[in-house]
């Protein structure tokens, strides 16, 4: 055979292995969509609700406003998604339930739950309190409550606990590592750029224990948010407050009491109505409602639930507009579960485009983060209100620091009582390696051609040229905040002032300080911005951006979307974060001149 026969034979052959790999994939990709397709519309089809039920709310994870994401590869991966719930979720079940005449009991299964904080719980709350009022019954039950489940508890007509469980409370604190000895040992030295007596976010790097201001600031919005909580139990479950500070601040007595019976010690203080087991719960609700196909009662999953009673939306020609910026804020484009400056302003400018959209509502839920991108998103909310539209801002958890930036120029601004608000400050910080390196005999030399011409190195000290700039750039940016808030707020700067310093605010204090409008949740959010266009506050619409072709595929296949951008740090940083965990989210933010506005101490209760 000849050289030119041989090569035309398998590059022939070549070319069949090729078409035969492709046409295989194809095959295998299609099964599997048909496959996925048969088993969506099998469990569509044998999703039923009984003519007596129990809605069978259990919220698993984490409750937010909005979902996180992570590339489809994470997802299909051991590590799976993110266990998150939707805030939204469970309260439009709810509310349906509340009109659903098949619908009896609410059943509230907290086992999942691992975290849904004050200001979320006070809102899912009015929903509850909604499906109350129709006479129908609500019933908790949970192995063991933890602080976080119980206070949703609270809200039940009956609350049971397991045998073996019990409830735990004990009261809200804010307690952190304090890193300045060790940062001494490892020879670092940060440089830390800020304003505000109450900036405490940087306060590990250069202390050893908490200051007296931080103390102070801290101390007054946890009391704060931790009376709502004890008088929310209270008035509830009908015991008083000496009761249940008792059972908080001596649970060794109260333990002691009961031989160490923790569902007991929850019994006797009135925290629960009953010590059932699994078995006496299900035969409980039997009777109330009836015996399903599986021996359990009759009774419709939350999620099931809402897949079935949700109808194809049609577009309105009026309505509110609805955004949900959820997550610390960095620049540039950035998938939902991180509020991008740009592509959080892109949706913004959708809504101010769209003729269909009367006004906007903005649900912020963030601790802050870039000042720059707080700006990019600021311009552009102020633009939509020139435009015409009216701009309500709604703070879910906590909308502080960065997420006070962007909210201070809205026509109206509700939050719940226990929202975690202002942390109006700014700072910055630069770390200098060059001691640690000298340590271990490396050393960085080099010539340039201005006096700070590579100079802005970790492995340099901190020119006091560039110190002294980066501090101006510091106060303009303080500065500039505090007329944003002046500004927005109609008050003189010298108003502001007194209640910025980065200090935190809870809901209450918010309010009455001016920070804040009205007290409430999404809903009444909604509804005032309703009013003020003259919308029916039932035409909402939820602006997203549009998915790409894999997060399609991935809603498809797995049902919803999440996705969590990883940000490789260089490699100083990542040292550094592997050290000082407190620090990790800050280093994520990636601010382009290294300025933030945000509140590392809000975490919401």
């Amino acid at each position: 055979m000849s050289e030119n026969k041989k090569r035309g034979f398998f590059s022939k052959l070549g070319g069949f292995i090729d078409a035969t790999r492709r046409w295989t994939l194809n095959i295998i990709f299609l099964v599997i969509i048909g496959s996925i397709a048969m088993a969506i519309f099998s469990s569509v089809q044998e999703v039923t609700i009984p003519d007596r039920a129990v809605l069978v709310l259990a919220p698993a994870g984490v409750v937010v406003d909005q979902l996180s994401t992570v590339d489809a590869l994470t997802q299909l991966s051991s590590q799976g998604l993110p266990n998150e719930t939707l805030l939204s979720d469970l309260i439009e079940a709810v509310n349906l339930a509340s009109e659903d005449p098949r619908i009896e009991v609410l059943l509230l299964q907290l086992d999942g739950l691992t975290h849904i904080g004050m200001s979320k719980t006070m809102e899912l709350s009015e929903a509850i309190q909604k499906f109350r009022e129709t006479g129908k019954t609500v019933v908790a039950s949970a192995s063991h409550y933890d602080q976080d489940q119980y206070l949703l508890a609270s809200f039940a007509d009956q609350i049971f606990v397991h045998n073996m469980g019990g409830v735990g409370l004990e009261g809200f604190a804010v307690i952190r590592n304090y890193f300045r000895e060790a940062i001494d040992k490892l020879k670092i030295r940060f440089h830390v750029f800020k304003v505000g007596n109450f900036k405490s976010a940087v306060e590990p790097l250069l202390r050893n224990d908490m200051s007296n201001a931080a103390k102070e600031a801290n101390k007054a919005w946890l009391d704060q948010l931790w009376s709502l909580y004890r008088d929310t139990v209270v008035t509830r479950r009908g015991i008083s407050e000496a009761k249940f500070d008792n059972y908080v601040n001596h649970i060794d007595r109260v333990m002691t009491e009961v031989g160490g019976d923790a569902a007991q010690a929850a019994l006797d203080y009135g925290l629960v109505d009953g010590i059932i087991s699994r078995p006496m719960l299900r035969e409980m609700l039997i009777e109330r409602v009836g015996e399903n196909k599986d021996g359990s009662f009759q009774q419709s999953y939350f999620r099931d639930y809402l897949t079935l009673n949700r109808s194809i939306l049609v577009e309105v020609k009026e309505s509110v507009g609805i955004i949900v910026a959820s997550g610390n804020i960095v620049d540039g484009e950035q998938p939902s579960g991180t509020i991008g400056g740009d592509s959080l302003a892109k949706l913004i400018r959708k809504a101010r485009l769209d003729d269909q959209i009367k006004a906007l509502v903005l649900r912020i839920d963030s601790g802050g983060g870039s000042a720059f991108a707080s700006e990019v998103i600021r311009a552009e909310l102020q633009k939509l209100q020139e435009s015409g539209k009216p701009l309500v801002v709604s703070m879910g958890s906590m909308a502080a620091s960065g997420g006070y930036w962007i909210a201070a120029g809205a026509d109206e601004i509700w939050a719940t009582p226990a929202t975690l608000t202002g942390s109006i400050g700014i700072f910055g910080a630069f770390p200098s390696v060059d001691d640690m390196l000298q340590g271990l005999g490396i050393h960085t030399d080099g010539v340039g051609t201005t006096a700070v011409a590579g100079k802005l190195r970790p492995d340099l000290p901190l020119d006091p040229i560039l110190a002294s700039a980066i501090q101006s750039g510091i106060e303009y940016g303080y500065r500039r905040f505090i007329n944003v808030v002046a500004d927005g707020r109609k008050k003189l700067v010298e108003q502001v002032e007194p209640i910025a310093e980065g200090r935190v605010w809870s809901g209450i204090d918010a309010q009455q300080l001016g920070l804040v409008d009205k007290l409430g949740g999404l809903q009444q959010a909604v509804n005032s911005a309703a009013s003020l266009v003259g919308v029916d506050p039932v035409n909402t619409r939820l602006l997203m951006l549009p998915l790409s072709p894999e997060e399609e595929l991935m809603r498809l296949i797995l049902g919803s979307v999440m996705v969590k951008t990883a940000f490789t740090a260089s490699p100083v940083m990542s040292v550094l974060n592997s050290i000082l965990p407190a620090w990790s989210d800050a280093i994520q933010l990636k601010d382009s001149r290294g300025v933030y506005a945000y509140c590392l101490m809000c975490v919401a209760p």
